[in-house]
């Protein structure tokens, strides 16, 4: 092996442990809410996460075992999406309709996995897909530029508010029984 390579595998470690390390630690720098479905959203530094609700001022609705109450996506990946877009700058997290922004950490490794976001407990449950309002907000071609840079869905395990600034970490994985095919996620 030559300097700056790394093992394909790591003696001993199952890919659950493997997946249960995470020292990369993440950063929101970006918050939005969205008080009706096609509204436009409304830029905060704060939002109160609720077991019940999702974040509070946000039109989701659903109950406890909604598995998309908040919506996160990577600010890396709105650089990406910008380049696809022939942008001069990153892609404006407004038109990605998600209601975070992190920096610093791999989203995709807390799907299957409960992780702290200020004072909230947040689990990871898939990934977010995109859609056809892609093209509302960032034109012709914002579809296919998300793809693969959409981010996760997460459900609020327990509530706490989040603030820009704010850290997000790895506080374990999800039980088995709690969340399927987890192991599918890349």
């Amino acid at each position: 092996m030559q300097p700056g390579d790394f093992p394909r595998r790591v003696s001993g470690r199952s890919v659950l442990d493997l997946r249960a390390r995470l020292p990369q630690k993440g950063t929101v720098t970006w918050i939005g809410l969205r008080s009706a479905p096609r509204g436009p959203v409304r830029v905060v530094a704060a939002a109160e996460a609720h077991e019940e609700h999702g974040l509070v001022g946000d039109h989701f609705r659903g109950g406890l075992d909604s598995r998309r109450q908040v919506t996160l996506i990577q600010e890396e990946h709105l650089y990406v999406v910008g380049r696809f877009l022939r942008l001069s700058d990153d892609a404006d997290p407004e038109f990605a309709r998600r209601n975070l922004v992190v920096r610093g950490v791999n989203l995709l490794a807390l799907v299957g996995a409960r992780f702290s976001v200020g004072k909230a407990l947040l689990e990871g449950t898939d990934v977010c897909e995109p859609c056809h309002r892609m093209e509302e907000g960032f034109g012709l071609g914002g579809y296919n530029a998300m793809r693969g840079h959409g981010g996760i869905t997460a459900r609020v395990i327990r509530s706490g508010w989040i603030k820009v600034g704010n850290a997000v970490t790895l506080a374990g994985l999800c039980p088995s029984s709690e969340l399927k095919n987890w192991h599918a996620i890349p």
